[in-house]
């Protein structure tokens, strides 16, 4: 479980290093540039992570199929996820598009307003080489070829580094673009992502003697359908998650841009911590995939329990480091006073929801391992649309908490869908053992 976790966990760290190296990069900019940012990636990431939810479903198939030794059927699944990444992408693409003009009409500050519209509309070219690598990514999971996608982060967010400072900034004879420099940086990351999977998975299965495009599949509609019908389910949760972290986004650019900057810089930390157990998650939903396959329940189940272990662990330390250093995590963001002191207080409120945030991301991971996406989204639905946001929000706006009513609502929020799904994977875990 560790072999194949830690370098999923690095991937995942990779991912959210992206919009963090981001936040930094622009930080020297000031408050409303870092509120930009944090709004555009905010509003893009709402959609498009529904379409790379829709290719979640290649961790059941394609750890299923291989499993079984079934290295055509893994080769068939990742050709119909290419397929369905270059299906969904223009109406994405059009729907971020769209969004991009809503901030200024919306209330939002016109010094964060005008900026994140325009962060975003660049922002949106990177959507086909995002979804195609998120397509690929899941089939070398399956396959257990995690190492090579820790290493393109590695690259990829060194890549994104650079092309921010340079552009940015106006370094080497290129003019100073300020915010829109790092959408186009972090567009040319994704492209070198994508490019950079799709050569390895290529070299890895001409090397086992099974080439990849020699019996390259063309599209098969029934198998769309059963990876839409596996992977709507994931999308539909990974929306309702993000989408309500991203409404806090959006809540608090009414705020005003102090509140704004210090609810990203925390919200980075959060997802810093997160990506971990979301790491953890996807190796258990690969693992639970393995045994299923293979007809071995009993590893099955021991696997999602000891992910379960792995991530919650690793949670309750990220939230003993949020309580004792929280002023100090702050500053390597910003040193503006402001920020400083609002920030330790949400980071104290991040503290109480690490564990509930880890128990509910790797059971999602090892029941999606089964086979079962919808619990999942019933449960994120419930808990964030429900309880936590309208809790939340109230506190907010009504009774006048601010940024800080805003988290202690998505706080009860996790708790909720924690516990749920807590229940859930026992329960079918148990179930499954007793099928064979």
């Amino acid at each position: 479980m560790i072999v194949l976790a830690v370098p999923v966990v690095l991937s995942e760290l990779g991912w959210v290093a992206q919009g963090v190296v981001d936040n930094i990069m622009v930080g020297r900019l000031g408050p409303e540039a870092i509120g930009a940012v944090s709004l555009g990636n905010a509003v893009y990431y709402t959609p498009c992570l529904f379409g790379i939810g829709l290719l979640l479903g290649l961790d059941t198939l394609v750890s299923q199929a291989y499993g079984r030794r079934d290295h055509d059927e893994c080769h068939r699944w990742l050709a119909q996820g290419v397929y369905l990444a270059f299906i969904v992408t223009p109406p994405l693409m059009l729907i971020v598009g769209a969004m991009s003009y809503g901030f200024t009409r919306f209330g939002v500050i016109p010094t964060v307003a005008v900026p994140a519209s325009t962060y975003l509309r660049i922002l949106n070219w990177g959507t086909l080489p995002l979804l195609l690598y998120g397509g690929i990514r899941r089939y070398l999971q399956g396959v257990g070829q995690v190492r090579v996608i820790t290493l393109t982060y590695i690259l990829a967010n060194l890549l994104n580094w650079g092309g921010n400072w340079v552009l940015i900034y106006g370094k080497l004879g290129f003019p100073a673009l300020g915010v829109d420099g790092s959408a186009i940086s972090t567009c040319i990351a994704r492209v070198a992502m994508a490019a950079a999977l799709l050569v390895f998975a290529w070299r890895y299965e001409r090397q086992r003697g099974h080439p990849l495009f020699r019996h390259w599949a063309a599209p098969q509609l029934d198998r769309l359908r059963k990876l839409v019908r596996l992977g709507a389910p994931a999308a539909g949760q990974i929306l309702l998650e993000v989408g309500a972290w991203n409404l806090s986004t959006f809540s608090a650019s009414y705020l005003n841009p102090v509140a704004l900057a210090t609810h990203a810089i925390a919200l980075n930390y959060a997802s810093i911590s997160y990506m971990v157990p979301l790491g953890v998650s996807a190796a258990a939903a690969v693992s639970v995939g393995h045994a299923v396959g293979s007809g071995n329940p009993a590893r099955a189940r021991r696997a999602g329990w000891l992910a379960l272990g792995l991530g919650t662990s690793f949670m309750l330390v990220a939230g003993v480091v949020f309580l004792v250093a929280p002023r100090a995590l702050i500053s390597l963001y910003t040193t503006d006073p402001r920020v400083l002191a609002v920030g330790p207080t949400l980071l104290c409120i991040a503290a109480a929801f690490q564990v509930f945030d880890g128990i509910q991301t790797v059971c999602t991971g090892a029941l999606r391992g089964l086979g079962e996406t919808r619990v999942p989204m019933i449960a994120n639905f419930i808990g964030y649309w429900i309880l936590g946001l309208p809790l939340g929000l109230t506190l907010c706006f009504v009774l006048h908490w601010g940024i800080y009513g805003t988290w202690i609502g998505l706080t009860l929020a996790l708790v909720v869908i924690a516990s749920a799904l807590l229940v859930r994977w026992r329960n079918d875990s148990a179930k499954i053992a007793l099928t064979y």
